[in-house]
């Protein structure tokens, strides 16, 4: 970003006090991350207030800062009612600025699970076609999401975000920074359902999406989703479909899908350009969908059918912990350690136990699941039921961790192997002590369950084959 202080005090209703100096720098609400130029925006977060990191902004190159109150601190200061909402407002001024002076488009996609993999895909084939823009991880709500649309600048072309919710009204709080032009509805599942009140509830707020983007824009929908493909009538544009079971309604489709023995699939993508085939790097069968959905997002925005293909072949996995497959030997044992640990629902658990059940198909399998989260008052169901899909997929030694993690092994009672962790070390040493030579390991879970911590234990406990 390059403008003015007062530009940004008058984009989020602010008052300056002090210079009215140049930001050249990044926007940041992190002191740490603060540089030469740059603005550090002060939030009052649950565990610490940003207003006492100031100075240490100031000191690493900030040369102004957007605050609740004025300290005392010599920098230009930007005094508003509320950081956040003022950060929301800086960054939506800054895209319509883009927007009013160059060719910018902006595609955003929401869905219970595989917005961030989407994402990844749709950055590397975008960036063929010019300058792309797209968040790290899974910056995907009021701060991340905003932080990510002011890193476009004049020379950026496309602007691909993901847009999370853990409630009502969140997607349209996002909409209102940045309404995209292009939309992507990737699926309803059962992730954060407690905070929705229910499964109705989750089917609403993603539909926020449509609601809030461009009048006229192209939507793209699952069709193999039904509350997905409910959703049709919402849009005031194209509508482009798409369908990994092969749907012949689908605009864009995938035949002939087949899986290799490291589960990465393989198929033939059927569009209006023509057909192309298509031999993923990354693994899950239930990557088929969200690569079909980044297909359908690059050939909507115009890019070639021979380039998407190309990329599609060749693109990894960007986000870490999300279906990361390493080849360890620890302890002189030879494992497979399948990561996906950096979030979990109903339904990426499923996806996960395929890729463990495929993967581990003449192997001792292991599963360590850290607990789900945001689940409300089915958190027991849920976890039960997952725990029923280890005990069909032949698991041999499940490991829960967390406190509703019990409910796993309630839902297994077949498995041979049941315990639970009491912390990640404990679950890692658990595993290792299960595993045999040639074991395959699945270690996945809410972010906030700590699983993540398992997966970086036992990549540190080994060396890679």
């Amino acid at each position: 970003m390059q403008t003015s202080a007062q530009w940004i005090a008058e984009a989020v209703s602010g008052r300056l006090v002090g210079p009215d100096v140049l930001v050249t720098g990044p926007v940041v609400t992190d002191s740490r991350e603060a540089a030469e130029g740059s603005l550090y925006i002060a939030r009052r977060g649950e565990a610490a207030d940003g207003h006492t990191f100031v100075a240490g902004a100031v000191a690493r190159g900030a040369v102004a800062v957007i605050v609740e109150h004025e300290v005392d601190e010599a920098v230009a200061q930007i005094v508003v009612k509320d950081s956040t909402e003022a950060l929301g407002a800086l960054a939506h001024a800054h895209v319509e600025k883009l927007r009013s002076g160059g060719d910018l488009d902006v595609i955003a996609m929401t869905g219970s699970v595989g917005k961030t993999t989407t994402k990844d895909l749709l950055l590397q084939i975008m960036s063929e076609d010019g300058p792309t823009v797209a968040p790290k991880l899974s910056f995907n709500n009021e701060v991340g999401l905003p932080l990510t649309v002011l890193l476009a600048d004049e020379s950026t072309r496309h602007l691909v975000l993901e847009m999370g919710a853990s409630g009502p009204g969140h997607i349209t709080y996002l909409t209102n920074i940045v309404s995209p032009d292009v939309a992507i509805e990737l699926c309803v599942g059962h992730a954060h359902v407690g905070g929705f009140g229910g499964f109705e509830g989750v089917a609403a707020a993603k539909a926020e999406l449509i609601k809030g983007m461009r009048p006229g824009g192209p939507v793209i929908l699952n069709t193999d989703d039904p509350n997905v493909e409910a959703m049709a009538p919402l849009a005031t544009g194209q509508i482009i479909r798409f369908s990994a079971s092969g749907n012949p309604r689908a605009d864009v489709r995938a035949v002939d899908v087949r899986l290799d023995r490291a589960d990465r699939a393989s198929f033939t993508l059927v569009a209006p350009q023509g057909e192309a085939r298509i031999d993923l790097k990354i693994v899950g069968r239930h990557h088929v969908a969200n690569a079909l959905a980044a297909a359908a997002g690059a050939l909507t925005l115009g890019v070639n059918l021979e380039t998407v293909a190309s990329v599609l072949s060749n693109a990894r996995a960007l986000s870490p912990h999300r279906m990361d497959v390493h080849e360890l030997t620890v302890q002189g044992c030879a494992l497979t350690l399948i990561d996906d640990s950096y979030n979990a629902n109903l339904d990426s658990m499923r996806a996960g136990i395929a890729a463990l059940a495929s993967i581990g198909s003449d192997a001792h399998t292991i599963a360590v699941l850290g607990e789900m989260l945001e689940l409300g008052d089915d958190s027991q169901s849920l976890h039960e039921q997952v725990g029923a899909m280890i005990e069909d997929a032949g698991v041999d030694t499940l490991i829960g961790l967390g406190t509703d993690a019990h409910y796993y092994l309630e839902g297994a009672p077949g498995v041979a192997h049941r315990e639970v962790a009491s912390d990640p070390e404990q679950a890692a040493r658990l595993a290792i002590e299960h595993a045999e030579d040639g074991a395959v390991i699945l270690v996945k879970g809410s972010y906030g369950s700590h699983s993540w911590q398992v997966a970086d234990i036992l990549r540190e406990k080994g060396t890679n084959r």
